[in-house]
C-alpha cells in the first residue's frame, strides 16, 4: 500500500514515510492509493476478536508485511494499549433500548485521542530506532522534533505517548485560556525534558495554521525533522477505524436479532477525524447508515451538510443565538470577521476549519470525476480540484462545492448543530434517565444530535454515540448541568483518583505572546536538537 497527497502530487510513499511526513509538501493530507476490501468472511472470522486482534487485522491491511511484520504489528499494538483500564479497551454501554454510548475514554489522559496517540507514539519510537540500528558505528541519530496544536484533548494524549521517548522532542501548541483547566494540567505538568508546551495568545485554529506553516517551510522542516500528531497524521485516522469494528460486533452480541438492525453512528466532532474513520470503515465494507456529523455552534460541517458552502464564516445570515466572536484567527482574518470560533462548553470542538474534512472532499471530488476516465487520471483531476478548493478557503474564507458534490455528501453522512443549552439539557437528561449516565459536553452534542434524528429513523435502527472524552475533564459543564440534582456528587461520581490533586501539581509551560510562526520557531530552535537530515508531524 502506497500514499499520495489530496492536492495531487504524483509521488507516492511507503507508510513509514507517511507517518513520518504527516503533512505532504504541497500542503495536502495524505491517503492511500485504495481503500482496501474487508477479506471474505471477516464477519464470521472476527466476530469474537478483542480489540488487539481486530487493530492487528485491520492496520494490517494498510500495512505491508514488507514494512511492518505481523508479530512486530502485533507487538507494538499490545503495548500501545496495555495503558488501558478496560479489558475491551474501548466498551459499548447502552443507555436506552435504541442508544448505546461507544466510551473512547479509558486510555491515560481520558480522552478518545489516546487510542490513536499510544499507537503514534510507539510507531514513531519503532521506525526511529530501526533507521538508526542501520547506522555505522558514530554515525549521527536520526532525531524526530513532533509538532502539534491541540484544542484540548490531543496535546495530552501526544505527549503521554512521546514521553521520554529517545531522540524524540514533543512541542504542544495550545491555545492560552482556551482549554479546560484539567486539560491544561494534564499537559503542563509532564515536566520530561523533551516535553515542551505553548501557551499561545490566540485561537486553535491560530495553532493549527502555525504548526501547518512550520510544515509547509521545507528548510526548517528538514533542520529539525518535524513531525505531526495531529489527525492530519494518516495513522491517526487508521487506529480509529478499529473501534468502529470492536463495536459492530459487541452491539450485533447484546441485541436479539443482530441480522435485522441497521448501525447509526453519530459523532461529535470539530476536526472530522473520528468520524472519517468511521467513513473509512464503511468504505471498507462495514455495514452502517449514514454518519451523523453532530457539532456545536462552531458549526462550519452541519453548515456545509445544509447548503454545500464551506466557508468559515455563515454568509446566509447572522444566525440566532450566537456568542461573540472570539479574537485572533485562522489566516490572520478572524478579528475581522462578523464571526469567528465561538467559546463554547464543548471547547475541543471550537474549531473554525475542519483539517481532516480535505480527507473526504477528495473522495467526493474523485467520485464526482469524469467515469470514463482511467484511475490515475482521475486522482490527478481530484487533486487539482482539492488544491483549487483550499486555496479558495485560505484566500476567500470559503468554496462552494457542486450540488452534486453535496448530494454524495449527503448519501452518507447528515449534520446536526447542537448549542450549548442544548448540551447542558441533554447532560441533565442523560444523568435523570434510568441509565444515570454522565456524559461529558461533547458526547452530550453526539447524544443530542441523535436524539434529534431518531423519531425520523426505522425502528431497527439502534444509534451508537462516540463518547469522546471523561466526564471529569469538564467539570465546569457537568457541574452547570447537574447543580440542581440533589444526587449528584462531582467527586463521588466523576473524579477519578488520577485526577485529584493535578491542579496543584508543578507546571512548565511557555507563553507566546501572539500567534506567529516566527516566535514558536524561536522556541522550538532553543529546545530541540538539529536533527541534519529528515523531519515529521504528529
Amino acid at each position: 500500500m502506497k500514499y499520495f497527497s489530496t492536492r495531487g502530487t504524483d509521488q507516492l510513499l511507503s507508510f513509514e514515510e507517511t507517518v513520518l511526513a504527516g503533512l505532504a509538501p504541497d500542503g495536502g493530507l495524505y491517503i492511500p492509493e485504495h481503500i482496501p476490501s474487508l477479506p471474505q468472511g471477516w464477519q464470521t472470522t472476527w466476530k469474537d476478536y478483542s480489540f488487539i486482534d481486530l487493530s492487528v487485522e485491520v492496520l494490517s491491511l494498510y500495512i505491508s508485511l514488507e514494512e511492518i511484520s505481523r508479530e512486530d504489528l502485533r507487538t507494538l499494538v499490545e503495548k500501545s494499549y496495555s495503558t488501558f483500564r478496560h479489558p475491551d479497551i474501548t466498551p459499548l454501554k447502552q443507555l436506552n433500548e435504541k442508544t448505546y454510548v461507544l466510551e473512547l475514554f479509558h486510555g491515560p489522559t481520558f480522552a478518545f485521542k489516546d487510542v490513536a496517540l499510544q499507537l503514534l507514539g510507539n510507531l514513531f519510537e519503532f521506525f526511529l530506532k530501526r533507521r538508526n540500528a542501520r547506522k555505522a558505528p558514530g554515525e549521527k541519530p536520526e532525531k524526530l522534533t513532533v509538532v502539534g496544536a491541540t484544542s484540548g484533548d490531543t496535546g495530552s494524549a501526544a505527549i503521554y505517548g512521546l514521553r521520554n521517548k529517545a531522540n524524540i522532542s514533543i512541542f504542544i501548541l495550545h491555545p492560552k485560556g482556551r482549554v479546560s483547566p484539567i486539560q491544561e494540567a494534564q499537559m503542563t505538568t509532564v515536566t520530561d525534558a523533551n516535553v515542551h508546551n505553548l501557551a499561545v495568545q490566540g485561537t486553535f485554529d491560530d495553532c493549527q495554521d502555525i504548526v501547518k506553516s512550520l510544515f509547509a517551510d521545507r528548510e526548517f522542516n528538514a533542520a529539525h525533522r518535524l513531525g505531526a500528531v495531529n489527525s492530519i497524521n494518516w495513522a491517526r485516522i487508521l487506529a480509529q477505524t478499529v473501534y468502529y469494528f470492536l463495536s459492530y460486533f459487541h452491539l450485533r452480541r447484546q441485541v436479539p436479532n443482530p441480522d435485522e438492525i441497521e448501525v447509526q453512528y453519530v459523532v461529535p466532532t470539530g476536526n472530522f477525524g473520528d468520524i472519517l474513520a468511521g467513513y473509512y470503515a464503511k468504505r471498507m465494507g462495514l455495514p452502517m447508515g449514514r454518519l451523523g456529523v453532530a457539532t456545536n455552534a462552531n458549526d462550519i460541517l452541519a453548515r456545509f451538510w445544509k447548503s454545500g458552502a464551506y466557508e468559515k464564516v455563515d454568509s446566509s445570515a447572522s444566525a440566532p443565538g450566537v456568542s461573540e466572536p472570539a479574537n485572533g484567527a485562522s489566516d490572520g482574518k478572524q478579528a475581522a470577521d462578523a464571526s469567528g470560533v465561538k467559546e463554547t462548553l464543548s471547547p475541543a470542538m471550537d474549531i473554525l476549519v475542519s483539517s481532516n474534512f480535505e480527507r473526504l472532499l477528495w473522495y467526493l471530488a474523485y467520485e464526482g470525476a469524469a467515469q470514463g476516465e482511467d484511475a490515475v487520471s482521475r486522482r490527478n483531476k481530484a487533486g487539482a480540484t482539492i488544491a483549487d478548493w483550499m486555496s479558495k478557503v485560505k484566500s476567500d474564507g470559503r468554496v462552494q462545492v457542486p450540488v452534486s458534490v453535496l448530494e454524495l455528501a449527503r448519501r452518507d453522512f447528515f449534520a446536526e448543530r447542537v448549542s450549548d443549552e442544548q448540551t447542558l439539557e441533554t447532560i441533565k437528561y442523560y444523568f435523570e434517565s434510568d441509565a444515570h449516565y454522565i456524559a461529558d459536553p461533547h458526547t452530550a452534542v453526539g447524544l443530542c444530535a441523535a436524539r434529534t434524528v431518531a423519531p425520523q429513523n426505522p425502528p431497527q435502527t439502534r444509534q451508537i454515540v462516540l463518547s469522546t472524552a471523561h466526564p471529569a475533564k469538564f467539570s465546569e459543564a457537568v457541574t452547570r448541568a447537574l447543580q440542581g440534582s440533589p444526587s449528584f456528587n462531582f467527586e463521588r461520581d466523576v473524579l477519578p483518583p488520577e485526577f485529584k490533586g493535578l491542579l496543584e501539581r508543578e507546571r512548565r509551560v511557555i507563553d507566546v505572546e501572539a500567534p506567529r510562526v516566527e516566535l514558536v520557531k524561536q522556541v522550538i530552535e532553543k529546545f530541540a536538537e538539529p536533527a541534519g537530515e529528515v523531519g515529521a508531524s504528529v
